[in-house]
Parts: structure tokens; sequence; C-alpha cells
């Protein structure tokens, strides 16, 4: 069974940058989509950023050319680098799965059915 867990959330001022970690236990990555998501209190959730086991991304509108996706499979392990964070970037942040070892592409529409806890992530001055 995977087991999803976040790591690397936190309070930054506007303008700063995150790391965030999603570790997996109980299976390997390597045959898995990863897709992260956020959601804040009163909103729906939103999906904003997915990599396929080949290492193409996608990403929402909303965090393109501030956020970037990354996977390292030797430490089962990936990771969103967040800058140039605003308050609405302000959620909780889940990482989530989908096994599908030959999609050449992703999106955050997909049916994830792993999913990890969350992190809070607070940007506010």
């Amino acid at each position: 069974q995977l087991q999803l867990v976040e790591s690397g959330g936190g309070l930054v001022q506007p303008g700063g940058s995150l790391r965030l970690s999603c570790s997996a236990s109980g299976s390997k990555l390597d045959f898995y989509i990863i897709g992260w998501f956020r959601q804040a209190p009163g909103k729906e959730r939103e999906g904003i950023s997915c990599i396929t086991t080949t290492r193409s991304t996608n990403y929402a509108d909303s965090v393109k050319g501030r956020f970037i996706m990354s996977r390292d499979n030797r430490k089962n392990t990936v990771y969103l680098q967040m800058n140039s964070l605003k308050p609405e970037d302000t959620a909780v942040y889940y990482c989530a799965a989908i096994w599908n070892p030959r999609s050449p592409l992703c999106t955050m529409q997909l049916r994830y059915d792993q999913w990890g806890q969350g992190t809070q992530v607070t940007v506010s001055s």
C-alpha cells in the first residue's frame, strides 16, 4: 500500500520561496503520475501541478512560471519548488498519486486515488 507524506510547509513572506516534499513509502513511485493540489479555507481544492513517470510536467495558470515540480525516483520523493509566493498561495498543500506508467502527459483532472495528509503553507507579511 502506497503512503504519501508531505513536508516543507511553513510561514513565508510574500516574494519568498519554499520547497515542498512528497515522500512515498510502501511502493515505488516510478510508475505513478504525481499531482500537487491545494485547498484554502472556504474554497474548493485546486490542482496546481503534475508530473509523469518520464518527468513531463503540467502547471495550472495560477502557478505557471513560479512553481517547478520534479521527482527523484532513487529517493522515492517528488518536490514542488515554490518561488515568488503570494498571499493567495496560502493553503494546505497535498500530493496525490495515480498508477499510470504509460501516459506521456498528465493533467490535474485525473482520478488520483492515493493522497497525503497535507502541509500548511502560509504567505503573509
